[in-house]
């Protein structure tokens, strides 16, 4: 069976983009189950799929963070990823159905989940916004704070990658993607005509959709009078040819396959003495303790991790 995706709310888990876009899981009420519904229901997951990506939004409450993270401590294992990127609740809905449609392709887990944090620097998620007093996510000049309180304003805010933010009139302008994207917008308590007729010619999409709000958008954004939008590329083989042309290389603690510095399911970084030699061409070998067979199965001693 495929890695599982899970995400914490229904709203994250949007529709497929293509046929082969596997379907999220839906973990609901994460903290206000019993715990041992939520344990049982994960360890289902595990025993079914192998390894289970869960993707949580920063905007939920920390209590959904807490009991994720006790559950993955009871069950005692490195088969279950918690991501929590710094992306609006939009992007976020966006990344983890890419991680659904990568999901289907012949990724390993520690690939797929490494994935993540790879094509969150190829989605622009931002909102339009009819006040910025209480955004906290972006800096907010004085000038800009004071003009949110005038009626009728409106600012265009980009969250990710790089906070941009302006208030909307004639000439105001957002840099976008330099390369070909589709933009999704989720209309909450503002018109969305500046997102629809302005912003998405002047970031040439090639595309684009509506989905609802997520029930998040407001508290993330600070205000209930907003549209989210979201530039993210669409087609599977460009998110797989982006994956596979990272390098590789093997956790030295679980064993599995990964792409970047740290492993997404076990939190390993590599060790001081697997970097390499100062002579050119030598490399040393990762020191035997900290080395784990991926034989050995999903379960292990936390009082091994070294630090």
């Amino acid at each position: 069976m495929p890695t599982a995706i899970a995400v914490t709310s229904a709203d994250l888990a949007l529709p497929p983009q293509d046929e082969r876009t596997l379907p999220a899981v839906v973990l609901q009420d994460v903290d206000g189950r019993p715990l041992e519904r939520v344990l049982a229901e994960l360890q289902s997951l595990v025993d079914q799929h192998g390894h289970v990506i869960v993707v949580c939004s920063q905007a939920a409450s920390p209590a959904v963070e807490r009991r994720l993270r006790t559950v993955r401590s009871l069950l005692e294992t490195d088969r279950i990823a918690l991501f929590r990127p710094s992306l609006p609740p939009l992007g976020l809905a966006v990344l983890a159905r890419q991680l659904r449609q990568l999901a289907s392709c012949d990724l390993s887990p520690g690939v797929l989940a490494s994935a993540g944090r790879l094509l969150t620097h190829y989605i622009h998620s931002g909102a339009l916004l009819g006040s910025v007093a209480r955004l906290d996510h972006v800096p907010v000049g004085l000038k800009s704070h004071a003009k949110s309180w005038v009626p009728g304003s409106q600012f265009g805010v980009v969250a990710h990658p790089v906070p941009q933010l302006v208030r909307i009139g004639p000439e105001a302008a957002l840099d976008g993607p330099e390369f070909g994207t589709w933009l999704l917008v989720a209309k909450g308590q503002l018109p969305s005509d500046w997102v629809t007729g302005t912003l998405a010619p002047s970031w040439r999409v090639q595309g684009l959709r509506e989905t609802p709000l997520p029930a998040e958008s407001a508290g993330w954004w600070g205000t209930g009078r907003l549209t989210e939008f979201c530039a993210y590329l669409p087609d599977l083989s460009v998110l797989y040819q982006l994956v596979t042309s990272v390098r590789q290389s093997r956790c030295h603690w679980c064993g599995i396959d990964v792409i970047g510095d740290r492993c997404v399911f076990c939190s390993a970084t590599p060790p001081v003495d697997a970097r390499p030699d100062p002579v050119p061409g030598h490399r040393r070998d990762p020191a035997p303790s900290h080395r784990r067979d991926p034989a050995l199965g999903h379960r292990r001693e936390r009082r091994a991790l070294p630090g």
